[in-house]
């Protein structure tokens, strides 16, 4: 695994830059922000994370490990891979992520080109509680009406999400907890 790269920018285009290490270049994909910050001929540190597909082997670097962190809890969601997850950090801050997760505001992430509204939400809710920084003012703010609103946004008609909804409600669960629970109860068929 490569977990860092250091070396003189031999090249910079947008999303990718060439750093040279021991004489070799390696392309880094990256940001559209950290790319056209660092200057060619400067030295940089990325942290990386080593991609391996079938037909490449493909690096992605970033500036701190909050960044390398919240890139690789991106591609944890389901249908999001590392194209996605760079895309969205090249619109959004990783504290704009976390926020957006912690209100739960899937809107957010369905303004980033090539993200439906189907991942969007799964975002939010595969990534919740998982994002320890952000503002405090980002503070779950939810409700049972919340939980029922991210299941219909998820494909479920109002009568089933809130059958399930209701069916595991309970004291002491967050919402969080709640939505899981109605999403296992509704994969079971049990809104009935």
């Amino acid at each position: 695994m490569i977990a860092s790269v250091s070396g003189k920018v031999l090249a910079s285009t947008l999303g990718a830059v060439t750093v040279e290490v021991g004489g070799v270049g390696l392309t880094v994909n990256t940001t559209s922000r950290i790319s056209s910050s660092i200057g060619i001929g400067n030295q940089v540190t990325l942290m990386t994370v080593l991609v391996v597909r079938e037909d490449s082997l493909t690096l992605y670097g970033f500036l701190d490990s909050m960044e390398l962190e919240t890139f690789d809890l991106l591609r944890s969601v389901n249908g999001v891979g590392p194209k996605s997850a760079l895309s969205i950090l090249s619109s959004l801050t990783v504290n704009e992520v976390a926020d957006a997760v912690a209100s739960e505001s899937d809107a957010v992430f369905k303004s980033v080109t090539g993200v439906g509204p189907k991942t969007a939400k799964l975002i939010t809710l595969s990534l919740a509680g998982k994002l320890p920084w952000g503002s405090a003012s980002a503070a779950s703010k939810s409700s049972s009406r919340t939980s029922v609103d991210a299941l219909i946004g998820l494909g479920y008609t109002e009568k089933e999400s809130t059958q399930a909804v209701n069916k595991v409600s309970g004291d002491g669960l967050s919402d969080q907890q709640i939505l899981k629970l109605a999403l296992q109860q509704l994969a079971r068929g049990g809104s009935k």
